[in-house]
């Protein structure tokens, strides 16, 4: 399968502003692209890259005052299958987890698993340890929050995300890794594209998605507490540990976003 991946933000700033984005495919899937997803800025700016702790390609700009378009549209090769289940993954002991793994066990801006230590065992100590817990979280998030994007707040918590009830899908994946951390599961915070391919319509207008991936039975698996069914066409683009380390944009002054586009189409034919 084929899939035709991109978006374009417009933004205005009312004066030179420094930007750090984090727009391009995870390096784990650049072999499937069949052309580079270059950042693309009107007007065109010099763009440089590094990569950060996690090993996500990051970008620098200066945006000049005024107007400015960022934008990709590319293809990518996907193999057209539902996101895989392991329902035999057992959780791992802390002393046996890989060191690599244990910064996704603390707490940390928006998963304050501190918080949530008491309540994780209340209500799921009694699960069986690995995938079985960790969907139970998911159930519980899918469950406990309503969807909406009038119900969208860059600074809310997991803890909060509980008490409010509501949120978009980073709330979501804040609350099922918060409690993962509490319960000792190491769990990371992903975002990328997701399709609408074998979903119902009418489809909501295109977006990037949050997700988590907890590390059970030796390696890491993905988890989707916002949908919570296996989805088609899933692409990342960064992982951290919440979503502070994974902003699409951080820009460093003044500024508005006037217009935001994403699609993950399937090429039809391919």
């Amino acid at each position: 399968m084929k899939l035709r991946i991109g978006y374009e933000l417009q933004y205005e700033f009312p004066q030179a502003t420094p930007v750090i984005m984090m727009l391009n495919v995870h390096y784990t899937r650049v072999s499937d692209l069949e052309r580079p997803d270059h950042i693309v800025s009107s007007p065109s700016v010099p763009i440089s890259g590094y990569r950060d702790h996690y090993g996500n390609w990051c970008s620098r700009a200066l945006a000049p005052a005024g107007a400015m378009r960022i934008s990709t549209d590319t293809i990518i090769n996907d193999t057209g299958l539902p996101d895989p289940a392991a329902p035999d993954a057992g959780q791992m002991l802390v002393h046996e987890l890989p060191q690599e793994t244990l910064i996704f066990l603390l707490t940390s801006r928006y998963c304050d698993s501190d918080r949530m230590l008491d309540l994780a065992w209340q209500l799921f100590g009694q699960t069986k340890p690995g995938w079985a817990r960790v969907q139970a979280i998911c159930d519980f998030a899918h469950e406990r929050i309503a969807f909406g994007y009038e119900h969208a707040r860059v600074t809310r918590t997991a803890s909060e995300a509980y008490e409010d009830k509501c949120g978009v899908c980073r709330d979501y994946a804040h609350l099922a890794i918060a409690f993962c951390r509490a319960l000792n599961i190491p769990a990371r915070y992903c975002t990328g594209y997701l399709s609408d391919i074998g979903t119902p319509p009418p489809y909501p207008p295109g977006d990037f998605a949050a997700w988590l991936e907890a590390y059970i039975g030796g390696q890491w698996h993905m988890f989707d507490p916002r949908n919570n069914v296996p989805r088609i066409g899933r692409v990342l683009l960064a992982r951290g540990r919440d979503a502070a380390d994974v902003a699409i944009t951080t820009t460093f002054g003044p500024n508005t976003l006037k217009s935001f586009r994403v699609w993950t189409d399937e090429v039809a034919g391919a």
